[in-house]
């Protein structure tokens, strides 16, 4: 297995959605909204199989103080081949002159393998958020 590292955005709207899904994440269920978000985030570092798409990160920054990782996903079918760990890699070196990456692990329990990469648990920090669902596509 040959996998492939490009920040290029030359995915499809249906390449995405099957990458989403395929993890159980309800963004998938909006392919076109999720395919403008990643088109109009600052970095998408895509992993390829060929011409599948097996993984991605995703970062919003402001150029130049924060970076956040907005979330890291990797087909199940590719789990346990160290393609999250290269995704990671690859944006710890573009942001190495940022004061921050940030991030907010969906789940608690994802937060040991982003310390492994470095990343510490904020003693006062919390997580917030606003849900805007609706069926709006």
């Amino acid at each position: 297995m040959n996998i492939t590292y490009t920040e290029q955005k030359n995915f499809t709207v249906e390449q995405v959605q099957e990458l989403f899904l395929s993890v159980g994440w309800i963004s998938g269920q909006y392919p076109t909204r999720l395919y403008k978000a990643l088109m109009h985030s600052s970095t998408v570092i895509t992993a390829w199989d060929g011409a599948r798409l097996v993984g991605l990160v995703r970062l919003l920054d402001d150029t130049e103080m924060v970076a956040y990782m907005h979330y890291v996903l990797v087909h199940p079918d590719y789990h346990h081949k160290g393609i999250a760990n290269q995704l990671i890699t690859m944006v710890k070196e573009k942001y190495k002159d940022y004061l921050y990456i940030e991030l907010m692990p969906e789940e608690s329990k994802n937060a040991s393998f982003y310390q492994k990469f470095g990343f510490e648990i904020m003693a006062d920090g919390v997580a917030m958020q606003l849900c805007n669902f609706s069926d709006k596509r």
